[in-house]
């Protein structure tokens, strides 16, 4: 009887051990998938303020909140099940899938880089939307949502292309884990972002002396950090939808692009000691991907204008 027990109690503390391992390896892979994805989580925190902008002060985190309940939706009820059937299933087509997700982010960057540069000015003039009356509200969260399921659905495919050697349950809990982790982040992020000036507002009006002067700083500062933000999406946008391009395309046997950047890189990264030549070089490949990045955006730019009207929200 004792040697039984002390062999289910070695039983036991194995399958512990086994539980354990997966939990690190699950919690390891949600880490490194969720870091690739940085850079479109950066994208979805750079867009979307500007859709509770012109609104009622006392409507925007509500309108936030409906957005945020979108997103875990997307992710959780549609993304979710399509990611793990395509990596149990499909895993060939993960490639393709960020090729068209790439060409997206790249188009979406060039026409920011155009309008920073002047060249596109057909949404800067749009009316507020507190003028547009009340059902703008409705109108603008399912538009953030929709927004929201594209970039998700960016953010699902980065991290599946990281979780092939994973079992598809193990798949659908570090894609959920992610999914709402990214979700909480962000929507926390923009709630945070859109609620600053009410914030500064407050100090200035009921406090006095060093308070008063914060909150007027933080008033003055905030149109600053928002246009800071979207200078760091569009950037974001280039750097992942470029390098999506890149990878994705050597991975289905043409290494064009990126022998080309790499036969550009490697003069300057040979410049650089080599304990930062690593660094310098995934550096460089970053600035040089997002440059073919809005080149390609640039391109494609004039083909969706025929199908999406130009200035038209998506």
């Amino acid at each position: 009887m004792p040697t039984g027990l002390v062999a289910l109690l070695d039983d036991v503390a194995a399958i512990a051990k086994v539980a354990a391992a997966s939990v690190d390896d699950i919690g390891a892979a949600a880490a490194r998938a969720g870091t690739k994805s940085a850079g479109v989580v950066i994208d979805d925190a750079a867009v979307t303020p500007q859709y509770v902008t012109g609104f009622d002060p006392s409507r925007e985190l509500p309108m936030i909140w409906k957005i945020a309940k979108g997103s875990i939706k997307n992710k959780l009820v549609f993304l979710l099940p399509a990611a793990v059937l395509l990596g149990q299933f499909a895993p060939f087509l993960i490639p393709i899938i960020l090729i068209f997700g790439g060409l997206f982010l790249c188009y979406e960057a060039a026409e920011k880089v155009l309008e920073l540069c002047h060249v596109d000015e057909t949404t800067k003039h749009e009316q507020p939307a507190i003028i547009e009356g009340h059902g703008r509200e409705e109108e603008m969260v399912a538009g953030a949502i929709r927004t929201d399921l594209i970039l998700s659905a960016e953010i699902m495919a980065i991290a599946l292309s990281e979780l092939t050697d994973q079992v598809w349950w193990q798949q659908g809990l570090i894609l959920a884990l992610i999914g709402v982790l990214i979700t909480v982040a962000v929507y926390g992020a923009v709630a945070l972002i859109v609620k600053m000036d009410d914030v500064g507002l407050h100090l200035a009006q009921e406090y006095d002396g060093a308070v008063k002067s914060f909150g007027r700083g933080l008033i003055l500062f905030m149109p600053k950090l928002l246009a800071a933000i979207s200078i760091i999406g569009t950037l974001a946008m280039a750097w992942v939808g470029g390098g999506l391009l890149v990878h994705n395309i050597a991975a289905l046997g043409w290494h064009g692009p990126e022998h080309l950047i790499d036969l550009i890189s490697h003069p300057l990264v040979g410049l650089f000691p080599a304990s930062a030549k690593l660094m310098v070089g995934g550096i460089a490949f970053a600035i040089l991907s997002g440059v073919l990045g809005v080149i390609i955006g640039a391109g494609i730019a004039p083909l969706v204008h025929r199908f999406i009207p130009h200035g038209e929200k998506h």
